[in-house]
This record gives C-alpha cells, sequence and structure tokens, in this order.
C-alpha cells in the first residue's frame, strides 16, 4: 500500500523534502532529520575539497593530466550530453587548457535542443567531438526488454554504454583521465530502490536474453573484469572536477549560457525525450517514485535552495499535460508498444533487477580465478 500525505503514518525530513512516500526505508532522528541528511555530509566531507584547498587540489590534478598527455592528442576525455553538468565540464576543460576528446553517446532519444546545445559547445570550445550511434533496432530492443522485464532502472542502459564508451576509448587511445560532470553538490541523495549497478553488464545481458530478440552487435559491453583491468592495470582514473569547483547549478546555467550559448531545457537530464518520460511519468506512474525530491532535496543540502522552494517546486505539475500526450504516443510508437501493450505495462507490478542475476551468468562462476580473491575482498571490505 502506498502512502499518502494524509496518512498518519507520513513523514518527511525537518530539513529537506524527502519522505517516507519517495522511500519507505527512509530513517529520521529524534529532530526529524532524515539519513539522507547525514549521508550527504559524510560524502560531502569524504569526496568535495572546497574553497582555496579545492582550487589547489584542482591544480595539482590538472598538471598531473597535462604531464601525462603531453605530446598526445588528447590528454583527457569526456562525456557530453547537451545538459548543464557535461557542458560545464566541458567549459571548465578549455579554460583550464586541457584538450579532451568529447565523447557524445546518441541512443536515438535526443531532444533537439539538445543535440544544438552540442554542436554550440564544440563549435565555442573547438575539441573534437566523438559520437557512438548505437543500431537502433538494437537499442529498442534491449529498451523493449527491460519494459518486459518491469524492472525500475530503464536509464541503467545509457548509463552503462557512456560508461563503456567512454572507458575503452580511454584505453584505445591511451588517455588516463576522465573527467566526469557527476557531483557531491547536485546529484548525491538517491535511494537505492530507484536504480541499479549502472556497471553490471550481467544485468543487461541476463534481461536481454530473457525477453529480447535482435542480436546484440554494436551495443557497448563493459564487464566487471575489463572495468577492473582498466581501473586497476591501465590506471584510468575518473575525475568528478565539479567536487573541487564548489559547484553551483544555478551558477553554472548563467556561465554556459554566457559562454557556451547553451539553452536551458527544462528539468534534469530532460535533455532526453526517454528521460523526460521516464522521470516525469514512468517513474511516478508505475513506481511511485517522484525523483524531483531526490534532486531537490541534495539542493537543499548543499545549501543552493532553501526547503520552501523546493516544495514550491514540488507543488508544480510533473509534466505539462499538452507534453505528456505528446511524449506519451511518441514513446509508445517508437519502441513499437501497441497501445494495449502500453497500458498494460503501467498495471504490472514490479521485478527487481536482481531477479534477473541468472546463476549461470555470475562473475564468480564465469572467471573463476576470482574466487581465490573472494576472502580478501570481504577482509578489505570488513576494514572500511
Amino acid at each position: 500500500m502506498v502512502l499518502n500525505k494524509e496518512d498518519p503514518n507520513y513523514r518527511q525530513c525537518s530539513i529537506s523534502v524527502m519522505d517516507n512516500i519517495a522511500d519507505p526505508d527512509i530513517t529520521f532522528d529524534e529532530n526529524g532529520i532524515c539519513n539522507y541528511f547525514y549521508e550527504y555530509h559524510k560524502a560531502e566531507q569524504n569526496h568535495v575539497v572546497k574553497g582555496e584547498e579545492g582550487l589547489r587540489e584542482c591544480d595539482l590534478i590538472l598538471q598531473k593530466i597535462k604531464r601525462q598527455g603531453k605530446n598526445k592528442k588528447y590528454n583527457c576525455i569526456t562525456g557530453v550530453s547537451g545538459g548543464v553538468d557535461s557542458s560545464f565540464v566541458v567549459l571548465k576543460a578549455k579554460e583550464f587548457g586541457l584538450n579532451p576528446l568529447v565523447v557524445h553517446f546518441d541512443n536515438g532519444w535526443n531532444a533537439e535542443i539538445a543535440n544544438n546545445n552540442i554542436q554550440n559547445i564544440i563549435e565555442k570550445t573547438g575539441f573534437d567531438l566523438y559520437t557512438l550511434v548505437v543500431d537502433w533496432m538494437e537499442f529498442r530492443d534491449l529498451q523493449r526488454s527491460y519494459f518486459k522485464a518491469n524492472v525500475v532502472d530503464l536509464e541503467a542502459l545509457t548509463d552503462h554504454a557512456i560508461i563503456c564508451t567512454l572507458y575503452k576509448l580511454a584505453n584505445k587511445l591511451g588517455i588516463k583521465y576522465i573527467l566526469s560532470g557527476s557531483n557531491i553538490f547536485t546529484e548525491q541523495v538517491l535511494p537505492k530502490s530507484w536504480i541499479w549497478k549502472k556497471h553490471d553488464s550481467v544485468n543487461i545481458r541476463s534481461i536481454h536474453k530473457t525477453f529480447g530478440e535482435v542480436p546484440l552487435k554494436t551495443y557497448p559491453l563493459l564487464s566487471s573484469i575489463n572495468l577492473l583491468y582498466f581501473n586497476l592495470f591501465v590506471k584510468i582514473r575518473v575525475i568528478n572536477l565539479l567536487d573541487y569547483l564548489d559547484y553551483n547549478k544555478l551558477e553554472a546555467k548563467i556561465e554556459i549560457k554566457n559562454k557556451l550559448g547553451w539553452t536551458d531545457y527544462g528539468g534534469k537530464h530532460c535533455e532526453s525525450v526517454f528521460t523526460r518520460f521516464y522521470q516525469g511519468y514512468i517513474l511516478p506512474v508505475k513506481f511511485k517514485i517522484d525523483k524531483r525530491k531526490a534532486h531537490l532535496s541534495t539542493l537543499i543540502f548543499s545549501k543552493q535552495i532553501t526547503k520552501k522552494e523546493a516544495q514550491k517546486e514540488l507543488d508544480l505539475p510533473i509534466y505539462d499535460k499538452h507534453l505528456l500526450k505528446v511524449d506519451y504516443e511518441f514513446v509508445r510508437k517508437k519502441l513499437g508498444f501497441s497501445e494495449e501493450e502500453f497500458d498494460r505495462y503501467f498495471s504490472e507490478l514490479r521485478v527487481e533487477h536482481k531477479f534477473y542475476l541468472f546463476e549461470k551468468d555470475n562473475i564468480w562462476d564465469n572467471y573463476p580465478i576470482l574466487k581465490l580473491l573472494r576472502p580478501i575482498l570481504k577482509i578489505l571490505k570488513s576494514l572500511k
């Protein structure tokens, strides 16, 4: 049974807008402060370096990137979606004197405004752009498989492909640094029940094996072994650049508008039509998840907005009615679902991702040598 605000058991964090509707597993202290407040500040303490110290550490990282990338065509690599965070990272790379290869993953769902933003970014910075275009029938079949599986993280397919592409290109070109737009200031709060592990190719293969019809030939997959190899042996390092720059989302928007001709698309990650529909309709209707609560709560914790401002945002409709009608039909037809199939999808129960982790696909069984590492990994984990 889903709670509502009138329910006597309803509780909202006294600081943020996270509540036990958004996350039934949320906890509160004696002051009504939720666990996400403490998790945010722990993450900030461990990963964020502010002020002058942050700039000094950032400068040291930049020096390493330039030194290791000397005499190479590119000294780093970064992804770009046309959204705020990735666009700001590309701008900073230009201002810091770096020469990244800018990578875009085209999954067939880009909003026109995102394509224009990317084009403007490349024209303004002069950086080279590499665009990976996956065969649409393959990617559509993968997305259809995820719908049929009734799992929550429909964006895992795009996120995995981006991560895979960045690592494999970096390895191929001898690049040691990936600049990421991921950051604590705007992205820290995210209940684990809303997402699945982005690097999990086993889950992707298992779901596709169960429901897919089109062989995967162009979709990039990154196994756990590949990831381990790239991190430990090739020593490719991911730099969350924004965690050193006192990142402020509103200020970043103004800066990229002025310097890159960037246009606001409205909503976090809504540079994709599918993401807009997923966050604005699929999550709240099928999974009872309003992702705005997490995004806004993170901004409250990082002191970029107040709780009152966040609540005012939540009081607005999550989707414009006219746009929803257009997007609903567009997404349904583009994915090849009949009206009956699509309507039925929204009434079917959620299935957890782990249900599709077939035993024969288990990484420890695929790579027996790793069984020797399991006791060591357990000890290391217990020491954290």
